[in-house]
């Protein structure tokens, strides 16, 4: 088995345009690692440079240590399994998992122990002698599944697999998926998985980690539930989850040492550990998310504030209540029989104030979350000004590559000039979180250090 680095990876088409822009990804030997994003955003593009598929603009990629950019794709020991199945029509089940084995030149034996053995853990051993036209979609990937499985490779690479599938077949393949990784580590072959998806669902129920893509970025990368539970940014947090997160606008306000965000006269307090971070917000709008389930439907209660429904849908063992307030189109998701019919004009409604999430306007990244929630990959350390300063700066390309400098309660932004100039091995090696949100902007985690860290890097940049 074997890790997978990404070190500013970028791949550029024609006129040199970038649709994959310098990320890192450290996959760890044996994960479950699912790459997922809105059409468009590289994941596929991605999963391909790594099969070798598709050339490397700019970067390093290595797999179990050994640098491989200039590698075959046959020679990476991976195996991948694509959309559309990609078996032989003449072949029947057991000449198609066995392919590669021959191909490889495996002794007669050791080809047959695997192929029965893979078709077992399938469960397709009944269909070794059928051939792809008189199986069903979802036999067919198992053998698809098998075929690339046999081959015990460093690697294991899935390119939305179940896209193909219905429904419920979906459903019955993740789990069969999520179940074969668990059993291959029980033998001893804990495999490394990189499983590209578009469905976020998918990415939830069978990642160790996923990795959200958004316009050839990564936005963020951390376990199913921390991205469900302390999003990045705005962009995460509407992509994960079903139904998506609610958001509108408020202004934040503050009484004492009290802090609420007013919603168009709905004044929502703000629990004191999300609170600590906004004083810098006072008077200001900033963006509010809470998740369905997170939302209370009251009919009689007018002590709260009032809104009107537009749909219910009766799911059997919960509702879902979309209502409209502050010009916002809001979804409830409760397993309270509320009795809400058709008819119904209009309810009360409460926010859980523990669980609200709080975004910047102009960033879009998340305010709210406490610090030692913010990826688990890096920590927030103490900078030593003599040290870190010169290495930062000289890191971002020095004073004439930043254009730029502005700053919220947890993190310095930098307009940058050229992206390719930055030093991103010293940038890692400053173990610091670095976000690169948009083509020309670099975000860096700092935590308590932002302010201060802001008003010495002003002065070097005029």
């Amino acid at each position: 088995m074997a890790s997978v680095e990404l070190k500013g990876i970028v791949k550029s088409y024609q006129n040199n345009v970038p649709v994959v822009h310098g990320i890192d990804l450290d996959i760890k030997d044996g994960e479950f690692m699912v790459l997922v994003g809105p059409s468009g955003c590289g994941k596929s593009t991605t999963l391909r440079m790594i099969a070798g598929l598709e050339e490397i603009t700019g970067g390093e990629l290595t797999i179990g240590g050994k640098i491989v950019n200039d590698v075959a794709p046959k020679d990476r020991n991976i195996a991948m399994v694509f959309q559309n199945y990609a078996l032989y029509p003449h072949m029947n089940v057991y000449e198609n998992i066995a392919f590669g084995l021959k191909l490889a030149k495996l002794p007669k034996e050791e080809i047959d122990t695997r192929v029965k053995g893979v078709a077992k853990n399938l469960e397709i051993d009944h269909l070794l002698d059928r051939k792809p036209k008189n199986m069903s979609g979802g036999q067919r990937q198992r053998v698809a599944l098998g075929r690339a499985i046999a081959r015990r490779s460093s690697v294991y690479l899935f390119d939305e697999p179940l896209s193909n599938l219905d429904a419920q077949l979906r459903v019955s393949m993740r789990v069969r998926l999520a179940q074969l990784h668990s059993d291959l580590a029980k033998q001893g072959l804990e495999n490394t998985m990189i499983y590209v998806t578009h469905d976020q669902i998918e990415a939830m129920t069978l990642g160790h980690r996923i990795c959200v893509m958004e316009d050839g970025y990564i936005r963020q990368v951390d376990t199913p539930l921390n991205l469900y539970k302390y999003p990045a940014n705005k962009f995460v947090a509407e992509f994960i989850g079903s139904p998506s997160m609610n958001f509108t606008d408020g202004t934040i306000e503050k009484s004492g040492n009290k802090y609420t965000i007013d919603i168009n006269g709905y004044k929502c307090n703000i629990p004191e550990e999300k609170s600590k971070i906004l004083v810098d917000y006072v008077g200001k709008k900033v963006g509010l998310g809470v998740r369905s389930e997170h939302i209370h439907c009251i009919l009689d209660d007018v002590n709260l504030p009032k809104a009107d429904i537009s749909v219910t849908e009766h799911m059997g063992n919960e509702e879902f209540i979309y209502f409209n307030y502050n010009n916002t189109l809001f979804v409830c998701r409760s397993k309270e029989n509320l009795n809400i019919t058709r008819e119904s004009k209009n309810c009360h409604f409460r926010f859980e104030e523990e669980n609200i999430h709080l975004f910047d306007l102009e960033t879009e990244l998340n305010i709210s979350i406490p610090t030692n929630k913010i990826d688990h990959s890096y920590k927030l350390i103490d900078l030593n000004e003599e040290y870190h300063v010169p290495l930062l700066f000289t890191a971002l390309g020095g004073k004439e590559n930043i254009t730029d400098l502005t700053h919220c309660i947890s993190r310095l932004r930098f307009i940058i000039n050229d992206l390719n100039k930055l030093d991103r091995a010293t940038l890692t090696k400053l173990n610091l979180n670095v976000i690169y949100s948009s083509e020309n902007q670099v975000h860096i985690v700092l935590g308590k250090n932002t302010k201060h860290m802001y008003e010495i890097f002003s002065k070097l940049v005029k």
